[in-house]
């Protein structure tokens, strides 16, 4: 067993006797929350849905919907890859890879890429989904690859962030973190912000590399591990990384969330919140869980709380998606949690799967993408209300 390999099984292990005594006993104090109706304020329409493959319940892959504009990618645990129409969720091509797959899919430079649990990445045409190469990143990977300017960036759990050409997937640079003694299952995806790859890693660490030759720009401890027992000195930047303008929003395991500039690497300011989860935002607000699954809002110039939501405690929300005036989440039963995304009263609620979401909704465009665990895969819109009396919609044109 590599040691890598052992220190998942060992946090594993960590984790399962908690879920005894959150799922288990005669301490109902520490069961998920129990739903309870609420007042639906918009409608929320199933607009279709599709099998993509096999179940990966439990397991914390990386796999979510990915679009390009046109079409809608979705990769499943089986091997499956699909491309899909989004506006009835047909198949326009289907390649069966026969291997585990652990996240992506990564859209870009007319690619679809993936990630293997065996370690490899493997590249296909976006057009006909044709395999185009793959290559030995020599490690598993739960985060979605990142694809642009004709290079494929993968972060693989042994802390090692790799370069790879699009073109024929030769390795072109490596970074390499130190490995703590125990880590958290998962990792961030790498983001993009101008010619600047951002990364986070197991250690606590945001990183900043020059996505042209792999050189370090700077360094954040967003992070510091503390306490005594490896347990307590867990400090994993494993959540979604988000971007607004020049500004990165990052969060730690047992940490903080934290705004940092992406020029200097600059804490702007942080603030005591443990998710691992990560954070996501709109112009305004950034939106997060903690470990407990408490849903919160927080101002984005400022990290000031807006407000908190305790109804899905234990619930194992995923990290929210800012959709229209809403933020939604997923839980360990299937649901889709409608928020308000100005006081964070709930909205609407919808069973999406009937295992659990456990990665986040996507938005693209006006329709909400959600993968469950069971590997299906739907699109959801909220429905505009009628204007009255059949009035005619205003055009830009005519406002």
């Amino acid at each position: 067993m590599t040691p890598i390999l052992r220190t998942s099984v060992l946090v594993a292990a960590a984790f399962a006797v908690a879920s005894c005594s959150w799922f288990g006993g005669d301490d109902d104090e520490l069961e998920p929350t129990k739903l309870v109706d609420i007042e639906t304020k918009v409608k929320v329409k199933r607009l279709w849905t599709t099998t993509v493959g096999g179940d990966a319940e439990f397991l914390r892959v990386a796999l979510q919907p990915a679009s390009d504009g046109s079409r809608i990618y979705a990769a499943s645990r089986d091997g499956n890859v699909l491309a899909l129409s989004p506006d009835t969720g047909k198949s326009v091509w289907r390649t069966e890879l026969e291997m585990d797959l652990s996240a992506g899919p990564g859209i870009g430079e007319d690619l679809v890429v993936v990630a293997a649990a065996d370690g490899y990445l493997i590249a296909l045409d976006a057009d006909t989904g044709e395999e185009m190469w793959r290559a030995n990143v020599a490690g598993e990977s739960l985060a979605r690859p990142l694809v642009d300017d004709g290079t494929v960036v993968a972060l693989t759990i042994d802390n090692r962030l790799r370069a790879i050409s699009a073109f024929d997937g030769s390795e072109r640079w490596t970074v390499e973190q130190s490995i703590p003694a125990l880590t958290m299952r998962g990792s961030a995806a790498p983001v993009l912000v101008g010619t600047t790859v951002i990364a986070g890693f197991d250690n606590g660490r945001l990183v900043a590399v020059n996505m042209s030759d792999g050189d370090t720009v700077w360094e954040t401890m967003i992070a510091p591990p503390t306490g005594r027992s490896d347990l307590d000195r867990l400090s994993d930047v494993d959540g979604q990384i988000s971007v607004v303008g020049q500004d990165i929003y990052a969060s730690g395991y047992q940490g903080a969330i934290a705004a940092i500039a992406s020029e200097s690497g600059q804490m702007l300011w942080a603030r005591e919140v443990s998710s691992f989860e990560g954070v996501s935002a709109d112009w305004n607000n950034l939106y997060t869980v903690d470990e407990e699954g408490v849903v919160i809002a927080l101002t984005r110039r400022t990290g000031d709380e807006s407000w908190r939501q305790t109804s899905l405690i234990r619930r194992e929300p995923t990290v929210p998606a800012a959709y229209q005036t809403t933020v939604v989440v997923g839980d360990l039963e299937g649901y889709l949690h409608f928020f308000s995304n100005f006081d964070g009263d709930p909205v609407a609620r919808v069973r999406a799967a009937r295992s659990a979401v456990s990665i986040a909704p996507v938005v693209v465009g006006n329709r909400l993408l959600v993968q469950g665990d069971d590997g299906k895969v739907s699109a959801y819109a909220i429905e505009q209300p009628e204007l009255p009396g059949n009035m005619p919609a205003i055009s830009d044109e005519e406002s």
